[in-house]
């Protein structure tokens, strides 16, 4: 008998199939790219491991640490080992919106004498762009980064300027210094996909700092994936698979982190948010949870997102938008301790 012919693969078959591929590719590359980040800096693995699932889930990432953490090197070195356009803006309070955006100038043409103006651009137009202490310079200011971080854009002389992709703004701000800053409102924190703590280092890894920091120049590192890879992997996590009782265990989350207003008919959110918590997370909190999850989950080389991933992933999504009260404030309460809490009201 004659053997039956097999029969094509279909689109979504083949679509599936590199999509494994591309899995088994990017757990390749961050292998690669934290043996390449170890060469410059020492320890500071969960700070890195949370950099590269803000890269890949195409969000914006907040900093805060005091000085000499290595955050500006960590960043630079990111940006030369994936081949991107990198821009540090070091924010002062006379720091004007056209700075960071770019400005027009009129130019004339010698030949035929008519003047025009002409955009030039400003160092928001990168791949990423390092906001060095974002809280340093004036809301109007911050209120131009806040539009570029949206949008993708600037607008400028009433036109609007496309920003390269891929485009991602990771800001600095340091916790202990507060004379002659600018906080960040509300609106603008929210923007930030996550907050990353940087912590000191241990006292083995401080060591070994000041080893090889004092006695060799900067370490040459290899390039791993270039723009338009990052691109590619940044639409890979959008078509990355989420059981539904995962996404409810983003939006219980995220829901339980809200305050009852006053006087509604049920009580819903644990009694220690109603004492503490002015406002809770918004509705983009339980976005950036399932976006940040499966991120992770495909940086470690799974092909679907967890509830583990969700909860892992909370305190960076979830801190900088619990806006505490003057409860908090005055019985020493800290965002940190009401996701831990919060985590314990929602099992998983």
């Amino acid at each position: 008998m004659p053997t039956a012919l097999a029969q094509p693969l279909s689109n979504d078959t083949l679509a599936a199939t590199d999509d494994v591929q591309a899995v088994i590719q990017l757990a390749e590359a961050r292998r690669r790219m934290l043996a390449e980040i170890e060469k410059r800096v020492v320890g500071q693995r969960a700070v890195i491991d949370q950099l590269l699932v803000g890269l890949f889930a195409g969000g914006h990432c907040l900093f805060v640490g005091v000085p000499g953490l290595a955050k500006t090197l960590l960043v630079s070195t990111l940006a030369e080992l994936l081949e991107l356009k990198f821009s540090r803006i070091q924010f002062t309070p006379d720091l004007m919106p056209s700075d960071i955006t770019g400005t027009e100038i009129l130019e004339e043409d010698r030949s035929t004498g008519r003047r025009a103006f002409r955009f030039v651009t400003g160092p928001l137009f990168a791949n990423l762009v390092l906001a060095d202490e974002i809280n340093r310079t004036p809301p109007k200011t911050q209120a131009a980064l806040l539009q570029a971080m949206a949008e993708q854009r600037v607008t400028a002389g009433g036109r609007t300027h496309l920003l390269p992709r891929p485009f991602l703004v990771f800001a600095t701000q340091n916790p202990i210094e507060q004379e002659g800053t600018y906080p960040l409102p509300e609106a603008q924190l929210d923007r930030f996909m996550l907050l990353i703590n940087v912590d000191y280092p241990s006292a083995e890894e401080e060591l070994q700092i000041v080893r090889t920091t004092t006695g060799q120049p900067l370490v040459p590192i290899q390039p791993v994936l270039a723009p338009d890879e990052i691109l590619r992997l940044q639409e890979l996590v959008l078509r990355v698979p989420v059981a539904e009782h995962v996404m409810r265990h983003a939006v219980e989350l995220t829901r339980r982190s809200r305050p009852d207003e006053k006087g509604a008919a049920s009580k819903s959110s644990p009694d220690f948010i109603n004492r503490y918590l002015a406002w809770g997370a918004g509705p983009r909190a339980a976005q950036f949870l399932i976006l940040s999850a499966k991120a992770r989950a495909i940086l470690e080389g799974r092909y679907a997102a967890e509830i583990e991933d969700v909860r892992a992933m909370a305190h960076p999504v979830l801190r900088h938008r619990l806006i505490l009260n003057f409860h908090a404030e005055a019985e020493g309460v800290s965002t940190r301790q009401l996701v831990d809490r919060l985590l314990e009201t929602v099992p998983a």
